[in-house]
Parts: C-alpha cells; sequence; structure tokens
C-alpha cells in the first residue's frame, strides 16, 4: 500500500471511531508527511497539540495503521513549519492588528449556549474505575460537580499524563448539565483559551472575549502547564478570568501534570489563588485497579477477556490507563482481523510495543546513543562548545528526551546540559520539530536514533 492509499483509509478510520471530542481535539488536524520502511510520520500544527496526540491517541492512532497496513508501523509525530511559523507563542505586542474593514467584526467566542460543549459523554463517573490511586481526586470531583461553587473551588488535580484528569474533568461537566442544565458549562484546553486569546486580540474584540467567558457558571480548563511558555499578557487575562468567575461563586475546576507549587511558569498571585482551593494528585493504578480498568473496558467493547490475559497487559503497562484501554482495542482489532478467538498467545504475538512507559530508558542513554551516532563524546554534546556538528548532536539528544520520556520537564532537561537555562531546551525542541518537516535527512536521523533506543532497551515482564 503506497502512502497515499495509507493515509486515506487512516483518515477515514479515526473520524469514523473517534467520537467528536477527540476528533476536535487534535485528530482532525494529522497530515502526513512520509510513510516508508514501516514508518509513518505525521505532522501538527504546534506542539501543544503534538504533546496531546503523543500522550492521549498515539496507542489509539498506531493500533488503527497498525490494522490497515497489516504491518507493525511506527507512528512519528513532528510540527509542521508551515503552521509552526504561524503559532502564536508570543506577546500580545507582536500579535500583528488585522486591517480595519468598516465592518463590524463578530465575536471570537460564542457563549457556553451557542457553542458546542466539547464534552466527552463517554466520561462519567459511572464510567471511571476508582482505586486507591484517584479515590480522593473522584471524590472532590463528585462534590463539585454536586455543589458548584460550594464544595471546592478551585478544583485542581494533577499527575502524568493518562491518569484519568481529563476524564474527571468531562464527568464534571456532564453531571452538571444533567442535573443543573439552567448552568452554563465550558470544558475548554489551555491551547484553546489561548487561540481565542490571540484571535481576540487580531479581531480586536477583547471585550466579547472577557464577557462570554465571564458569563460561565462552571468553567473546566485542561492542562494548565501549557501556560508557563506564553507571554504576560496572556497570564493577566487567565488571572482576571479567574478572580471574576471565583468572586461571584462560579466553579472552577483545571488539570496540570505537576502542583501549581512545581508549576514555575505560572505568575505567583495565580499559584497562590490556586493553591487556596482544594489540590489533590492522581497517581499511577495498582494493579487490581489495572485489572478493573481492562475489564470494564472489555466490556464496553463487548470483548470477552479471560483473566491471564488482563493480568498480563495490566503488569507490562502500569503508568498509563490510556494505554491499558487501547491495548483493548488492539487486541480487538487483531483477533478480527485474523478471525482468532482472544487469547493470551494471540496478546503476545500482537501486542509488542506495550508497556513502553517500563522500557529501560534514561536521558543518559539517549545522550550516548546520540553521540555515538553522530561520533562524538557523551561530555561534548552535554556540555558547552559551539561547534556545529556538536550543537546538531545536542539539540537532537534534547528533542529526543522531551519527545521519548515525558516525564522530564524543560528545566530537568536544561540541568543535564551543563545547567543551562530552561528556554535553551525549548528553543532547540521547538526548531528540531521544525526542521524535520522539511528535512529528511534529519527526520531520517531521528528515526533511525529512535529504532536503535526501542531496539536496545527491554520491557521488564513479571
Amino acid at each position: 500500500m503506497n502512502s497515499e492509499g495509507l493515509w486515506s483509509a487512516l483518515r477515514e478510520a479515526l473520524r469514523n471511531k473517534a467520537s467528536e471530542a477527540m476528533w476536535a481535539a487534535g485528530l482532525s488536524s494529522l497530515r502526513l508527511v512520509d510513510y516508508s520502511n514501516g514508518v509513518l510520520t505525521i505532522s501538527l500544527p504546534n506542539q501543544i497539540q503534538l504533546i496531546r496526540v503523543q500522550q492521549k491517541y498515539l496507542p489509539f492512532i498506531t493500533a488503527e495503521a497498525q490494522l490497515i497496513s497489516g504491518q507493525p508501523t511506527v507512528i512519528s509525530l513532528v510540527v509542521s513549519a508551515e503552521s509552526a511559523v504561524s503559532t502564536p507563542t508570543v506577546d500580545v505586542a507582536e500579535v500583528a492588528p488585522v486591517e480595519e474593514t468598516g465592518q463590524e467584526t463578530s465575536p471570537v467566542v460564542t457563549s457556553a449556549s451557542d457553542r458546542p460543549l466539547r464534552l466527552n459523554k463517554n466520561m462519567t463517573f459511572d464510567s471511571f474505575v476508582e482505586g486507591p490511586s484517584n479515590r480522593l481526586a473522584r471524590a472532590a470531583a463528585i462534590a463539585a460537580a454536586e455543589t458548584p461553587g460550594r464544595a471546592y473551588n478551585p478544583l485542581m488535580m494533577y499527575g502524568n499524563s493518562g491518569l484519568g484528569k481529563t476524564h474527571l474533568l468531562h464527568a464534571i461537566g456532564n453531571y452538571i448539565q444533567e442535573n443543573y442544565p439552567y448552568r452554563k458549562v465550558l470544558y475548554v484546553s489551555t491551547e484553546t483559551f489561548l487561540n481565542d486569546f490571540i484571535r481576540a486580540i487580531q479581531t480586536r474584540t477583547q471585550l466579547a472575549l472577557h464577557e462570554r467567558y465571564r458569563e460561565i457558571d462552571v468553567l473546566l480548563i485542561d492542562d494548565i502547564q501549557f501556560m508557563e511558555q506564553r507571554g504576560e499578557t496572556f497570564h493577566e487575562e487567565i488571572f482576571h478570568t479567574y478572580n471574576t468567575l471565583h468572586s461571584e461563586g462560579k466553579q472552577i475546576v483545571l488539570t496540570s501534570d505537576r502542583s501549581p507549587k512545581d508549576l514555575g511558569g505560572l505568575q505567583d498571585r495565580f499559584r497562590s489563588r490556586l493553591l487556596q482551593g482544594l489540590v489533590t494528585e492522581i497517581d499511577r493504578p495498582d494493579l487490581e485497579t489495572r485489572i478493573a480498568i481492562l475489564m470494564a473496558k472489555a466490556e464496553r467493547e463487548q470483548l470477552d477477556l479471560p483473566s491471564d490475559i488482563a493480568e498480563w497487559i495490566a503488569h507490562r503497562v502500569r503508568d498509563n490507563i490510556r494505554e491499558l484501554e487501547g491495548s483493548i482495542t488492539m487486541l480487538r482489532a487483531h483477533a478480527a482481523l485474523r478471525q482468532e478467538p482472544v487469547s493470551l498467545e494471540l496478546a503476545k504475538a500482537h501486542l509488542t510495543n506495550l508497556g513502553h512507559e517500563q522500557v529501560v530508558l534514561k536521558p543518559e542513554v539517549i545522550i550516548d546513543t546520540v553521540s555515538a551516532f553522530y561520533g562524538l563524546k557523551p561530555d561534548d554534546v552535554r556540555g558547552g562548545k559551539r561547534l556545529r556538528p556538536m550543537v546538531h548532536a545536542r539539540h537532537v539528544a534534547m528533542f529526543l528526551i522531551r519527545n521519548l520520556l515525558h516525564d522530564y520537564s524543560y528545566p530537568m532537561i536544561a540541568r543535564m546540559f551543563d545547567n543551562r537555562n530552561h528556554t535553551t531546551v525549548i528553543s532547540a525542541v521547538e526548531k528540531v520539530n521544525q526542521q524535520l518537516a522539511t528535512n529528511p535527512e534529519l527526520l531520517a536521523q531521528i528515526n533511525e536514533l529512535k529504532r536503535k533506543l526501542w531496539a536496545n532497551t527491554r520491557t521488564v515482564e513479571k
């Protein structure tokens, strides 16, 4: 199958099988870059969407791609150069105003009653599998939904990607819509809030933006860690929107991959407001909870899942509920494709990519592999020498650490490279992302390095 045929079939499959929320949240913006040697390279318009797709939808995309191609397929995500150039990462002063037309411009943000809620109706409290790792967060979310603006306000839930934070946000929104239909609920990602904000500046409709957002009764904001890299004016807008809603007793719920104390890029006054409410962590689920999640997903998929298969998968995937649930989708697809019953042998033969969270892959391994690939010493890649080959290898190493190891923040990566400023790492990662869309040689290098890294690591099974 050629690349265009595969891509056309994959797009159609994703559109038909994904929910409206998944399609709108990132899948609709996927674009084909290249397909060769079992590697499907897909571009996204900006780094935020790349991270979201990578963390939330990659198992789903991989399963569909392998089902269509009939062979193991690696998905490589990059930021497209054209879209990346237009992605606003600057402060308001750097945004060019639109040309005067003499016509009245319509407000960029419609009211909550006029716009889609962006809520996934399948994400409810009933479909959320409770365990010791998420019990407090679920209880707090239920309390906030039952008495909006009174129980815990603000409520902030944090934890690694794929542990159920977004599910609880949608569950809150769905519960309130069902039980308090007169209340205006809005679920929004930080990226969407930013895009609304930038567009309002470009169209000079800031006042309409303020009014529309501040008439919301329940505001649910996902992934606020992405606020860290934004300009001061954006932080001001977030802060004043928060203050207005909170002072009027409106419910605010936020999620992040880290505690407010660890979000160094937030304004101190905004961080202190968040800490005044309830901040609760969602940790990785224990074995029993992981098995319960698998069985619940299998029941929804109408798949008869033997307990030995559920236990085998649960031992391999420990840190990511999305990957757990994605394994059931992949298993069902392989069984249907081969017209075989679900068995442990089938799972072991075809779920070979599970458990990347447990792969023994560390930053030092990535730096050593990159250094050897380019014929350099690891100390030169880590150090401050500005010779072009060293700078190139250094940028690639930073990119791979950020791309493959989601638990490492920009400041953490910066400390590995001669204690640089974290903005240097951000710049390096964005530069590599942009070059990948137009530089096939670099793309081949990155894919080869990824193959080497995964080939030289082992997944520990119990």
